[in-house]
């Protein structure tokens, strides 16, 4: 089992930064792909960043060159950078953790931007 807690949501005028933490603990055999989802209200869950093992990276096109998600896999964190945030960022955002058999993902954490 992999448990997964998010931290470094919050408020934040448009424009501003934040940084989102993925800590995660328990047994990693087989963990491969890591991201970041995010779930406006009304809307679907996306997908906002995810990154390989080995640190290959792709994005939601509403956020390359505002976002950066990196991991260290000794530490089993995985972070999401995010930059010139606007209101259209604002949703619940999800660690997620990949395994053969299933998806691991956290509880979630509201990050919010105002104009």
């Amino acid at each position: 089992q992999v448990q997964l807690v998010e931290s470094g949501g919050g408020l934040v005028q448009a424009g501003g930064s934040l940084r989102l933490s993925c800590a995660a603990s328990g047994t990693f055999f087989g963990i491969g792909g890591m991201g970041w989802y995010r779930q406006a209200p009304g809307k679907q869950r996306e997908l906002v960043a995810r990154i390989t093992r080995g640190g290959r990276t792709n994005y939601a096109d509403s956020v390359k060159g505002r976002f950066t998600i990196s991991r260290d896999n000794a530490k089993n964190t995985v972070l999401l950078q995010m930059n010139s945030l606007k209101p259209e960022d604002t949703a619940v955002y999800s660690c997620a953790a990949e395994s053969p058999n299933t998806v691991y993902w956290g509880q979630g954490i509201q990050v919010t931007v105002s104009s």
